[in-house]
C-alpha cells in the first residue's frame, strides 16, 4: 500500500529537518526485517607505521596488519498513522491530505533524530565545562550536567582535546557539533564581530549549521527536548565514525489496508 511518489516527497521533505541523523554513517540492509541482526566490519589503523629511518636499497618492505572488529544492530520498525476517510476529505474545507503529510513529515524527522541522538548520547567520552574554559573529561560515560554556560574558551579546550586524542575530523578538515540554540548563543555572542563564517569552496552546509570556529562546524537542533539544565543543554562534539544508521526499507507513506472496522452495518 506504499505510494512511491508521495513516499519520495516525504523522504525529500524530512531530509532538511534532520540534525543528528545527517551525521550518521549509513549501511544498507535490504532484505532484513524487524528484529533481525545486521553486522558490519569496522577497520582500525595499521599496527605499525613506516620506519622513519627509511628503507635501505634492496631491503624488503616491512609488513604489518590492522585490527578488524564488527558492529551489530538489531533492526526495529517505526511507524505512526493518522486515520481519515475520503468522505471526511471531500467534505472538509481544509486540505486534509496536505495537513496530514506535513504532520507526518515533522513526526518522522523528530523520530529519526531522537533514535540517532540516543546513540550520540551513549558516548563514553564526556566533558563538563568549568571556570576559565576548563573542561573535566571522563571516559566512563558519566555526565553531571552543565555547570556553566559554554564559552569560546571551552570550545578551544574541546578542540584541542579532540586533536590530542587523534579523533578523526568529520569532513576531512573540520569537527562538528550539535546543540540547542540557547546553548550555542553565548558562543555566537562572543564571536560577533570577531570571526565571520564563510563557506570554503564547495563544502556542504549542514542542516541547521550556524557557523565555524576553531575547526568545529556548529549546528543547532530543536528535535530533542531540552534537558532543563540551568546553564545550557548537552552539546555533542564529534569527528567521523559516529553513529551507524542501518536501513532495510526506506521511509514510506502507506495507505491503510481496508478492514471490517471501516464498514458500517445497518441493523
Amino acid at each position: 500500500m506504499a505510494t512511491e511518489t508521495l513516499s519520495k516527497e516525504l523522504r525529500e521533505a524530512v531530509q532538511p529537518l534532520s540534525r543528528f541523523t545527517q551525521f550518521c554513517d549509513t549501511e544498507e540492509a535490504i532484505g532484513k526485517g524487524n528484529g533481525d541482526v545486521y553486522t558490519w566490519n569496522v577497520h582500525g589503523d595499521t599496527a605499525t607505521d613506516c620506519p622513519t629511518t627509511g628503507l635501505d636499497e634492496n631491503a624488503k618492505v616491512p609488513e604489518t596488519g590492522f585490527a578488524t572488529s564488527q558492529g551489530t544492530v538489531t533492526l526495529k520498525e517505526f511507524g505512526i498513522a493518522v486515520p481519515f476517510s475520503k468522505k471526511y476529505d471531500d467534505l472538509s474545507e481544509q486540505p486534509v491530505k496536505a495537513i496530514i503529510q506535513k504532520t507526518l513529515k515533522n513526526s518522522a524527522a523528530r523520530t529519526e533524530d531522537r533514535v540517532a541522538h540516543a546513540q550520540f548520547d551513549a558516548s563514553l567520552l564526556t566533558g563538563t565545562g568549568g571556570a576559565d574554559g576548563a573542561v573535566t573529561v571522563k571516559t566512563d560515560g558519566s555526565f553531571s550536567g552543565a555547570a556553566v554556560a559554554m564559552t569560546i574558551a571551552h570550545v578551544k579546550t574541546i578542540a584541542d582535546t579532540m586533536q590530542e586524542r587523534n579523533i578523526p575530523v568529520f569532513d576531512g578538515e573540520n569537527y562538528a557539533a550539535i546543540m540547542r540554540p540557547t546553548t550555542l548563543r553565548p558562543v555566537l555572542t562572543e564571536l560577533e564581530g570577531i570571526h565571520q563564517y564563510t563557506d570554503g569552496g564547495w563544502t556542504r552546509i549542514m542542516n541547521g549549521e550556524k557557523g565555524k570556529y576553531e575547526g568545529i562546524r556548529f549546528t543547532t537542533q530543536t528535535n530533542i527536548p531540552s534537558a532543563g539544565y540551568g546553564a545550557g543543554d548537552s552539546a555533542y562534539f564529534f569527528g567521523s565514525d559516529t553513529v551507524t544508521q542501518v536501513i532495510s526499507c526506506p521511509m514510506e507513506l502507506r495507505g491503510k489496508i481496508p478492514d471490517d472496522s471501516q464498514l458500517a452495518v445497518a441493523a
